[in-house]
């Protein structure tokens, strides 16, 4: 009975010691945020402004619900996410009653985080970028070869993208942007940069990227669904 005691009163120190230590840790990180913050307002209001230059007239629609074409977009924060295994996964504060489903994407102005796995009500689990059972279509610039992108296992910041035919030609220093091939993430977010290559059997290409996103230290995200999935998904299997 007293080890029962003793054990609870020690979860309890150690569960209140984790929450001040990461309130202490959300503090200090709040200026980097904030920074980050700003630079990608600016970026949206330098692409707003450039939009209205090339057609005055363009009217801006209303975001009904966070839908924007065949997509809607939903705010979220991260409130819980693992990094030191090759598993890794995430916990986000938006669930089945802000109308998050399954099969959804997460991003953020750096790139894709993760897609969701499974929902709450208040809460959705999504696996991390940084997962070995993931990958996402992507592409070399906006005209370039398409492959799949997968964390390379061993950096928060390195990806592989493989199946490029060695007939493409790439640099360093090149953008990788999603492909829009999938019906989890939209087109041309970009996604880190072509640091390196390697030729696979005498035909493709595995080209070493470095992403743009930190997963360690990321904090607010969008969740992104693709509102045609059930009626590509259908397509597909009726043939």
């Amino acid at each position: 009975m007293q080890n029962i005691w003793f054990s609870k009163i020690c979860h309890a120190i150690m569960g209140n010691v984790w929450g001040c230590t990461q309130q202490v840790k959300e503090y200090f990180s709040l200026k980097k945020i904030n920074d980050a913050l700003a630079i990608e307002n600016h970026e949206l209001r330098m692409r707003i402004s450039y939009l209205e230059s090339v057609n005055p007239e363009a009217e801006i629609p209303d975001l009904e619900d966070g839908k924007c074409g065949k997509f809607r977009y939903i705010p979220a924060s991260v409130m819980k996410t693992s990094n030191g295994s090759n598993h890794n996964y995430l916990i986000v504060d938006k669930g089945s009653k802000d109308g998050v489903v399954i099969g959804s994407g997460i991003i953020t102005g750096k790139g894709a985080v993760g897609v969701i796995d499974a929902v709450s009500r208040n809460y959705s689990y999504a696996r991390s970028f940084k997962n070995f059972e993931m990958s996402i279509s992507s592409r070399i610039g906006r005209e370039g070869p398409v492959g799949p992108l997968s964390w390379d296992g061993m950096s928060s910041h390195g990806a592989v993208l493989k199946e490029i035919p060695c007939h493409c030609e790439f640099s360093p220093g090149d953008t990788v942007f999603t492909s829009g091939f999938s019906t989890i993430f939209p087109q041309d977010i970009p996604l880190g940069t072509v640091e390196g290559s390697k030729i696979v059997n005498g035909a493709t290409f595995d080209v070493s990227v470095t992403l743009f996103e930190d997963f360690s230290s990321a904090r607010y995200v969008t969740i992104v669904e693709n509102l045609d999935k059930n009626e590509i998904k259908d397509l597909e299997e009726s043939r």
